[in-house]
């Protein structure tokens, strides 16, 4: 849905809404959370009490990961692209944002499997 909807922003307004770059920063963030939710699932199967220490550990390796291609981009000329610049860092926070809020709302969507470890009533 958000590549389509990326799709009709570039055909209908160019590259001064949607920076050619968006489609490789969607798929990129898609395969970071990808690979954040399988660590997070598999380290949760090993152990449950993993759950915390994995989720910070995936956060931590999309916040790193989304800061080296900002970097990358702007250090091998992105900054020198005039607003260019502007356009792909508002498609990169955009994006970053919505794989974010995708995380949380599958995290607390399943959030009752995590709470079974609760006192038992007397």
């Amino acid at each position: 849905m958000v590549g389509l909807a990326l799709y009709g922003l570039y055909a209908a307004f160019g590259a001064a809404a949607v920076h050619p770059l968006a489609p490789s920063l969607f798929a990129g963030l898609a395969a970071l959370t990808f690979i954040g939710l399988s660590l997070t699932a598999r380290a949760v199967r090993a152990n449950p009490d993993n759950f915390l220490a994995a989720y910070f550990g995936s956060v931590a390796l999309r916040l790193v990961a989304g800061m080296a291609a900002v970097l990358t981009y702007l250090y091998t000329g992105g900054a020198h692209a005039g607003r260019a610049t502007y356009t792909f860092l508002g498609a990169f926070f955009v994006l970053y944002f919505l794989f974010a809020g995708f995380e949380i709302w599958a995290i607390l969507t399943n959030l009752r499997p995590f709470s079974k470890k609760q006192v038992p009533e007397q």
